[in-house]
């Protein structure tokens, strides 16, 4: 069969933003939770670099329950005019257009976290929907876009004497994996562009469970290397800044040491965290390497007859360089690591032009850091007589992998795995139970050595540790490790689900992560996931995973034992998780303040929406309905108000100091559409009182926090759960049908999605300095569930 030719109609032409559609990859990196995220940041880049300007002071995050997300800012505002080449509204030609923003003129911004100007059209692309409202000119503007495309004119829907862009979009199902939002990787954003613009203020909420936090900082990138360093042992008595500008480029440098044994820099162009780092950081490392190792041969201060190294120079040190420059050359859309090399030049030049004068004059520092310096190089000179002798060693015996190691037959690594086991009951489970052909056993005795607080040389002389560096083959150590000898590409880390298997499971990731962080980036580390409880009715056995199954199970054995009048069994199921669901969404109004009985009102008005708030017959009805029902009993004041700026009405309520506000944000917000959803599921049940008939006998129920109560209590009548919390306690064949084989068990990928994070906690877990531990514990106590003690 003859193929088509190509001719002139094979080329297609993608109009618009479906170019983005089409490969969103090209354009955000991923479609995982990165690139996820990634859409957020492209927003607040924009009104970070209103701030920047000097524009802008206040920026609001907000992620609502559906995940979709507002941002908010106090900026100029996107203009509104008609465009004078495009020939329509500027903000339309804004969110629609690749390569379209104000960073293109040198005039509009000194340095802009954009790269090609393609952000927020993009997020545009990749979202369900997107609204934008503009204030400015004395007016509010708004438009709504669906995948890209405008669905409304953009229009004037009120009268304001603010300025500012509200943007508020919801990720699209079909475009990404997954669209849940993290608040840890968010918050850790966000805390950092408050650190690196002082004076600007971060308001982030997320609504899915209500937390809340502010980030404003007056200290710039000096508070932000104090903060880092808050769960360690610090050297010097202030951490170091250094300012300057070489040509166009501003640069800023803060570092202090720790008594800890790796560096940790964390590196920002344009207030983009370059995560893989750049010339700025290679100019950084460059300079202060060679300064530090002039000063102290000139000065005197070093006595002894030895050549220091960058990696002993830097052992310890913490530092923060940001770096902000016109038309920063990135490698890639995300931002990544930085390849100006003007960056670099500036960067040394700004060093060379402080670090000798202050050392100079702050010799106390000079020496501290020295002292830390030769510390790290005897330390390196026993660790390489160590590793030197390990090799004679090896070379002598007949085998070099450890005794314990029950390999496999596989020899090619993308096909083989490795188990590390906890104990040696479950290592001799696994063994019995394993697919010899490609999974090898490894079982550690106890618990590995905490590396957090020990230097090199010990690490290497830890049997535990010595056995998984020979199994693995790579190697360890900067000159040393050698990925590309990695004899088993998946490493699964299987412990028990009690404290002490949690505890050796930090343990070893905080070893992977300080000496062998390449295997996790790879993506060759994973936790095995065994089951959390073993169900047993009748005949019938079930493991479960975690929680949120455990609650699936208890809802579909309520169903089994309950019945609605009047209502089909096959929809007990949908109205059940409906209740849940409803009270849990609930409970966040009344921690608000709202009443449950106001709320359960709202709830039940079909026709209450945002644009119904224009009509003031219709709000004054509704205010007088629910004055009528004594909803607004326990209030000081209810009324309603008109608000020029979107030209709405509204119910206001007033208790003490507190004002709540029933308007077009309320019943437009994603929470509230949320609770109407489930409203309706759970409508058949009717009014109450709610008769229920449970086996022989008919329930009353006053309310449906009482009936879901009682539902959750008869659930597990007649069900045996059994609680796993050791791998000795399945035998090898349970251990193999639920955590080893490999088509019914859940792994989970380690992955490091923030390095300061990362960081961070591995400091505070399992460093030296007690009190922030304590501290943490204390803040998370009450959300600990089956507490093993």
């Amino acid at each position: 069969m003859k193929e088509k030719g190509y001719t002139e109609s094979s080329i297609k032409v993608l109009e618009g933003l479906e170019a983005v559609r089409q490969r969103p990859g090209m354009y955000i990196g991923s479609v995982d939770h990165r690139g996820l995220h990634h859409l957020i940041y492209e927003v607040v880049d924009n009104s970070i670099d209103e701030a920047t300007a000097g524009y802008c002071k206040n920026i609001s995050v907000t992620i609502h329950i559906d995940n979709s997300v507002t941002i908010e800012d106090d900026g100029r505002g996107i203009p509104i005019g008609i465009h004078p080449t495009m020939r329509k509204p500027t903000v339309e030609v804004v969110m629609t257009t690749l390569h379209a923003g104000g960073k293109f003129e040198k005039g509009a911004y000194y340095a802009s976290g954009g790269l090609h100007g393609v952000g927020v059209s993009v997020v545009n692309a990749l979202s369900e929907y997107l609204e934008v409202t503009v204030k400015r000119d004395g007016g509010v503007y708004y438009q709504k876009y669906e995948k890209g495309k405008p669905v409304a004119k953009f229009e004037q829907i009120g009268k304001s004497d603010k300025t500012g862009t509200k943007i508020r979009f919801k990720p699209d199902p079909e475009i990404f994996e997954e669209i849940e939002f993290s608040y840890e990787i968010l918050q850790r954003r966000f805390r950092e562009l408050a650190y690196l613009n002082p004076g600007v203020r971060i308001t982030f909420t997320d609504e899915r469970n209500d937390k809340k936090q502010e980030f404003y900082a007056e200290g710039g990138i000096v508070s932000y290397v104090k903060y880092l360093n808050k769960n360690k042992n610090t050297l010097l008595k202030e951490p170091v800044y250094v300012s300057g500008k070489f040509e166009d480029v501003m640069v800023e440098v803060a570092f202090t040491y720790n008594d800890g044994y790796s560096e940790h820099i964390i590196s920002f162009v344009n207030n983009i965290h370059t995560e893989e780092g750049g010339t700025h950081e290679v100019g950084f490392k460059n300079a202060y390497t060679r300064i530090f190792n002039n000063f102290v041969t000139k000065s005197g201060i070093l006595k002894q007859k030895i050549s220091l190294t960058g990696d002993d120079i830097r052992e310890g040190l913490s530092a923060i360089i940001s770096v902000r420059l016109h038309d920063p050359i990135f490698e890639g859309q995300t931002k990544g690591k930085l390849g100006s090399t003007i960056a670099k030049t500036a960067v040394e030049s700004v060093m060379n032009s402080f670090l000798p004068d202050f050392f100079e004059k702050h010799l106390d520092y000079a020496k501290i850091i020295l002292e830390k310096a030769i510390q790290a190089y005897r330390a390196r000179e026993a660790a390489r007589k160590a590793k030197e002798l390990t090799r004679r060693k090896n070379a002598l015996e007949i085998s070099t992998l450890p005794g314990k190691l029950a390999d496999c037959q596989e020899r090619d690594p993308d096909k083989a795995e490795l188990f590390i086991v906890e104990g040696d009951s479950a290592g001799g489970s696994a063994k019995q139970c394993r697919d010899r052909r490609f999974q090898a056993i490894l079982p550690l005795k106890g618990k590995i050595l905490n590396v957090e607080k020990a230097r090199f040389d010990k690490i290497l002389s830890n049997d535990e540790i010595k056995a998984i560096i020979t199994a693995l083959g790579t190697g360890i150590g900067n000159k040393s490790f050698d990925i590309n000898k990695i004899r088993y590409k998946k490493i699964i880390i299987m412990t028990d689900a009690d404290v002490d298997g949690a505890h050796i499971t930090t343990l070893l990731l905080t070893f992977f992560y300080r000496y062998m962080k390449e295997i996790i980036d790879r993506g060759y580390l994973y936790i095995a996931r065994p089951p959390l409880y073993k169900i047993k009715k009748g005949k019938m056995e079930k493991y479960i995973h975690d929680e949120r199954e455990m609650e699936d199970f208890v809802i579909k054995n309520i169903v089994d034992n309950i019945e609605f009048e009047g209502i089909p069994k096959t929809r007990y199921y949908e109205i059940l998780k409906g209740l849940k669901r409803y009270i849990n969404i609930r409970s966040k109004y009344l921690k608000k303040g709202y009443t449950r009985e106001l709320v359960n009102s709202l709830a039940s008005i079909e026709d209450l929406v945002k644009e119904k708030l224009s009509d003031k017959i219709f709000v004054d009805t509704l205010f007088n309905e629910l004055k009528e029902k004594n909803l607004f009993d326990g209030y000081d004041k209810a009324y309603v108000d008109y608000n020029p700026e979107y030209e709405k009405y509204n119910i206001i309520l007033q208790k003490g100091n507190e004002r709540l506000t029933i308007n077009s944000e309320f019943v437009d917000s994603p929470e509230f559409k949320e609770l109407k959803r489930n409203f309706l599921k759970i409508k058949p049940l009717g009014n109450r009182p709610f008769k229920v008939k449970v086996g022989d006998e008919i329930k009353v129920f006053d309310n449906y926090d009482e009936m879901m109560e009682y539902f959750e209590m008869i659930s597990l009548k007649g069900v045996y759960v059994q609680r796993y919390k050791g791998l000795g306690e399945m035998n090898p064949q349970q251990l193999w049908e639920t955590t080893v084989d490999p088509e019914r068990r859940v792994l989970y990928r380690v992955r490091v999605e923030d390095a300061e994070a990362a960081d961070e906690l591995f400091s505070l877990l399992m460093g030296d300095v007690v009190a922030p531990r304590r501290e943490f514990i204390e803040q998370n106590a009450l959300n600990v569930k089956n507490l093993d003690i």
